[in-house]
């Protein structure tokens, strides 16, 4: 299995823009049938070996416990509940009409009734998700490739969300934005004002350095490694990154450390470049907010002070 394969964003934007808006639709009912957890944790969706996966969600109310599986192998809606019923339908040929009317009427034939605000996130276009009949290409094959990209890089980051021994959250896919990201946590609250959207409020309550990836956008149409700080420090920008491809980006009024897929996909160590990316954006900030990175450091994951030596 390549490592990194060409996800070009030119290649697949119709696909991607019809599978983010089924992804959407999914993460709604993720978003309305789950425990609410801080900075939005219970939201994103997790990698599983066929796909993307919800996790279980409801149980204690009048809802059943189920979950909704992506399979991106056999390219199938999959919901399954706790009793034992199942049931799935195929994601080839829809629209994103067609996939929310199909999806709650097979959550309805399984007792399970939620309720989501049927307009997109954040998107070019907020047609409601039961007339958008638009955004109608799936590419088994190039959502399987984008499926096959996030796994490869949700384990790579994981691999850096090891060496911190602090507050941090799983490596996360987040379907709003499409970006998967781990963010570790100083440990300082931060005074949020009262007039920024409650998505925002919530998300950086804290202070936070964030690292993740972005599969292109239509302002950045590129896919990237990205880290930052937020609150953003004074003079975060002139920190120096590495390696020497990486580089500060604006971005909605603060900087993104950025480094580009493709650039990695070049290198001879892939892997080492970007864990050399992501430490360096995360010294960075670590030194401008005076976090005491040495105190938590875990490298490998370990901060068992005799491992290795009884």
């Amino acid at each position: 299995m390549e490592l990194f394969p060409a996800m070009p964003l030119a290649e697949w934007t119709e696909a991607k823009e019809t599978f983010h808006r089924f992804a959407q639709i999914v993460g709604k009912i993720r978003l309305s049938s789950s425990n609410r957890r801080n900075h939005w944790w219970q939201v994103p969706f997790h990698p599983t070996g066929r796909g993307l996966t919800t996790r279980p969600m409801g149980g204690l109310d009048e809802q059943p416990l189920f979950c909704i599986d992506f399979d991106l192998i056999r390219h199938r809606l999959v919901v399954d509940v706790l009793d034992g019923r199942s049931a799935e339908f195929s994601l080839i040929g829809r629209s994103v009409a067609s996939f929310h009317d199909r999806l709650f009427e097979t959550l309805a034939g399984l007792g399970i009734r939620p309720e989501i605000w049927a307009v997109p996130f954040d998107l070019d276009d907020d047609t409601p998700f039961p007339e958008d009949t638009l955004h109608a290409r799936y590419d088994p094959m190039l959502i399987n490739r984008y499926w096959r990209v996030l796994s490869q890089v949700v384990q790579l980051l994981d691999r850096f969300a090891a060496d911190f021994a602090g507050k941090t959250s799983p490596v996360h896919h987040y379907w709003h934005t499409f970006d998967i990201a781990v963010t570790r946590f100083t440990g300082r609250v931060v005074k949020v004002s009262p007039d920024a959207d409650p998505v925002t409020r919530e998300a950086y309550s804290w202070e936070v350095i964030s690292s993740g990836f972005w599969f292109g956008d239509r302002e950045r149409p590129w896919p990237a490694f990205y880290s930052y700080t937020a609150p953003e420090p004074e003079g975060l920008e002139r920190e120096p990154l590495r390696p020497a491809e990486a580089e500060w980006i604006p971005a909605r009024g603060s900087h993104l450390a950025v480094l580009r897929y493709d650039d990695v996909r070049a290198m001879d160590d892939p892997v080492g470049a970007v864990l050399e990316f992501l430490d360096s954006a995360y010294q960075a900030g670590g030194r401008l907010t005076g976090l005491d990175t040495e105190a938590l450091a875990s490298p490998g994951g370990i901060t068992d002070p005799y491992y290795g030596k009884v």
